[in-house]
């Protein structure tokens, strides 16, 4: 089991809450990001303890291979890693943006596509995400919507909670509001088109780049009634979150020690801690310590888990990806 150290993001919209919420000691300010497992270039987390101390984790997935992540997956993406996971806070609103998918990210940018997840950790009084359009949208009245600086209209809004959902598919237009912290657990791709920023400025002064004309070929024009994903909390067992093909997501929420049962599942599995603290001991009798803030790594070949949770509560998110 492996833990990495946080690459820590400040943008012009970052929050105050990151580093007590992971309980580290910083000297950054306005931390908008921590980036918890990262194998992309230039981003490359690192190994915060252990015999692998100071190895990236794409130099652990060259080494160890299927071991690492699974056959299936050694094969599908080879020496990528194929999942990004972060904490996000927003002090202010993130810019309204679109991710393309995998046919158009190709295409233009010859990577991957961006479909994410965001579980809400926090939310201040009056906090939001906006999703999707409020009511259907053409190509044509997106741009003059843009061009009128009155997108946000366009867009539907949910008042949040902790534990709320969002399944973002690539092309979803979205925004994260002032006030929100989530865990966003997405595809491995640093493509964002942004499309509206209120006219604010980036750290260097100037106005932030805009991709108007890029995102209008990108976005998803379907409307739905409600973007939400919903599900039903439950105790002491795992709950799914989400199933396709870029991730499996669950949710346990423990008051007791649990087995998760891996023989089955061909795959590493990611264990981020949003709420709580305990240990995880895998199948060979290795035991880690988990806390609120926390992200773990559990190599695929380890055939079951045992979580423990210390005090009453611990809450996990797990991913991993099905073959």
């Amino acid at each position: 089991m492996l833990k990495f150290n946080p690459l820590l993001k400040c943008p012009v919209w970052g929050g105050e809450r990151i580093a007590p919420y992971k309980g580290l000691v910083t000297s950054e300010r306005q931390i908008g990001e921590s980036w918890e497992l990262s194998g992309l270039a230039g981003n490359e987390s690192i190994v915060a303890e252990g015999p692998d101390c100071g190895l990236t984790l794409r130099e652990l997935l060259v080494r160890e291979g299927e071991k690492l992540v699974g056959k299936a997956n050694y094969a599908r993406f080879g020496e990528e890693f194929p999942l990004l996971v972060k904490f996000i806070d927003a002090r202010e609103d993130l810019s309204i943006q679109v991710h393309p998918n995998d046919q158009l990210a190709r295409e233009r940018h010859a990577c991957s596509g961006k479909s994410e997840l965001w579980y809400v950790v926090r939310a201040d009084e009056g906090a939001c995400l906006r999703v999707g359009f409020n009511r259907p949208v053409t190509p044509e009245e997106y741009e003059k919507a843009v061009e009128e600086h009155r997108i946000v209209e366009l867009m539907a809004e949910y008042p949040i909670a902790p534990g709320d959902l969002f399944y973002l598919p690539a092309g979803r237009i979205h925004t994260i509001g002032a006030g929100s912290m989530v865990v966003e657990i997405q595809q491995p791709s640093n493509i964002t088109y942004r499309i509206y920023d209120y006219g604010r400025a980036g750290v260097d002064g100037k106005p932030r780049e805009l991709h108007t004309e890029l995102a209008r070929e990108a976005i998803d024009y379907t409307y739905l009634e409600d973007y939400q994903t919903h599900y039903t909390p439950r105790k002491d067992e795992a709950v799914q979150l989400a199933r396709n093909e870029y991730f499996t997501t669950t949710l346990f929420d423990l008051s007791r020690p649990q087995i998760l049962d891996l023989d089955w599942l061909d795959s590493f599995v990611v264990l981020v801690c949003t709420v709580g603290e305990g240990t995880l001991t895998d199948d060979k009798g290795c035991t880690i310590s988990i806390r609120q803030g926390e992200t773990v790594l559990l190599p695929a070949e380890a055939k079951c888990l045992q979580m423990t949770p210390k005090g009453e509560q611990l809450k996990l998110l797990t991913a991993w990806i099905e073959g």
